[in-house]
């Protein structure tokens, strides 16, 4: 399955305008949610649902609910609910049930047919709610994706951990929710020039919450290694400026994660970029006239590929950091053409 990774750069700035730019709310029922309500009567939809002013088709209609967005059921009629919906629309009373964080736009009263509603209570619902997430995180990455999808997608996973924790779909659903946020946020941020700034702090930080709260949740799981991997996102700088400082800083991160999760689904991939770091450090250091410090680069490079080799003999990292060893012993250059 294609993940959101591929998502081209830019999507995050495409997503957050299509949600800025949506219709206001024309009409809105202002009725108090009953007292008490909690998880059973909260559920999701897994496709556009038209929101009405009445529980008939021909009433007015108010708009329309987003797959993975949540709704609280309060009432039933026949083949309608009625319900209060999170729909990214603000209408804020002082009755209104809250979502999420407090600065979430306040749901919106109405009804909808009962059909592609999926709670706590339906059955097979994390498989369902999963299912539906990762069409939608496919259909994100084509060319031309359906509105809104990688949004539906986060809130449909992040729908499979908070109703289903017992799912064993459960934590890769967090995992996924988490990192389509972290992904288009990592995107936009790419957008800026402070992107290319040398120092990591010089551009805004990708929020970690998530994140964090996976390797709280899930440690020493393959969940909490992506999340640890993703959150050097952090550290790493825009740019190197062909000075050593960068890449050297680089290279013990790559080196701390490969220790801290030596079995891991990234630490291959970890490895190999702490090799192609210590390459370049050996160019680096060899247009500045330290040799000592470019042999001891190279040979750091060549135990780091030796420990790939042995760990991960069929990675394809073993074999790319076999490259970079070949090329360190034909004095052929790896910064400079193939640097970003």
């Amino acid at each position: 399955m294609q993940s959101i990774r591929s998502v081209v750069p830019g999507l995050a700035l495409l997503v957050l305008t299509l949600l800025a730019l949506a219709p206001l709310v024309l009409l809105a029922q202002q009725q108090k949610a009953p007292a008490g309500y909690d998880l059973s009567a909260r559920a999701t939809v897994i496709y556009n649902t038209q929101l009405y002013v009445d529980p008939d088709e021909n009433s007015q209609k108010i708009t329309i609910v987003t797959p993975g967005h949540e709704i609280v059921l309060t009432e039933e009629n026949g083949q309608w609910l009625r319900v209060f919906a999170n729909t990214d629309r603000q209408q804020v009373t002082d009755d209104t049930p809250v979502f999420g964080a407090d600065n979430a736009p306040q749901p919106v009263s109405g009804w909808i047919r009962a059909k592609g509603v999926v709670s706590p209570k339906t059955p097979k619902g994390d498989v369902i709610l999963y299912g539906a997430a990762a069409s939608l995180e496919e259909q994100a990455t084509e060319p031309n994706p359906p509105k809104g999808a990688a949004q539906s997608a986060h809130l449909l996973y992040q729908s499979v951990a908070t109703y289903f924790p017992q799912s064993p779909l459960a934590a890769e659903a967090q995992w996924r929710s988490a990192d389509i946020v972290w992904q288009l946020q990592r995107a936009d941020i790419a957008t800026l020039p402070s992107a290319h700034a040398e120092q990591s702090y010089l551009r805004p930080q990708i929020d970690e919450g998530a994140m964090k709260k996976i390797i709280k949740l899930y440690p020493g799981s393959k969940w909490a290694a992506y999340a640890a991997y993703d959150l050097l996102d952090n550290k790493t700088c825009g740019a190197w400026l062909g000075l050593p400082k960068c890449p050297e800083m680089e290279a013990d991160l790559y080196l701390k994660y490969a220790n801290n999760y030596p079995e891991g689904p990234l630490t291959a991939k970890a490895l190999y970029q702490a090799v192609y770091r210590e390459g370049v450090l050996v160019d680096m250091y060899k247009a500045i006239q330290e040799q000592k410090k470019a042999d001891d680069a190279s040979a750091s490079a060549q135990l780091i590929a030796r420990q790939l080799e042995t760990n991960f003999p069929k990675s394809d990292y073993a074999a790319r950091a076999a490259t970079l060893i070949y090329k360190l012993q034909q004095a052929i250059p790896i910064y400079g053409s193939d640097h970003y």
